[in-house]
């Protein structure tokens, strides 16, 4: 299955169960390991739970099973490795306190590059 393809039905998934700002990052052009970050918000580790399940759930019926998930126990950042996409459900403090989004922003990328 192609990246965005995975992509797409990994943000029908989340959405699907209400996740809460969910964002895709195409990051084909900043590193290797992935073609896709799809960061969402989960409103209680449950939900996050729930979702992160949800998600491996609907990609294993499309034929496309992860490749592996860490973090389901917890239910604070669950993230599930599909290859070229990376798909991260979180709790909002655990987001707000590690930023994912700003790591993988071009420009600030560039900022840390020349301080």
């Amino acid at each position: 299955m192609q990246a965005e393809n995975i992509k797409d039905k990994v943000m029908i998934a989340l959405d699907d169960l209400k996740a809460q700002d969910i964002l895709a990052l195409d990051v084909r052009g900043l590193t290797s390991i992935a073609d896709y970050m799809v960061i969402a918000s989960g409103t209680s580790d449950r939900h996050v739970k729930s979702l992160a399940s949800s998600v491996a759930d609907t990609l294993k019926k499309a034929g496309c099973r992860p490749l592996g998930m860490e973090g389901e126990t917890e239910g604070e950042w669950v993230l599930i490795d599909f290859g070229d996409v990376i798909v991260h459900v979180m709790l909002p403090q655990a987001r707000e306190f590690y930023k994912l989004e700003s790591l993988w922003d071009i420009d600030n990328l560039e900022e840390r590059e020349q301080v």
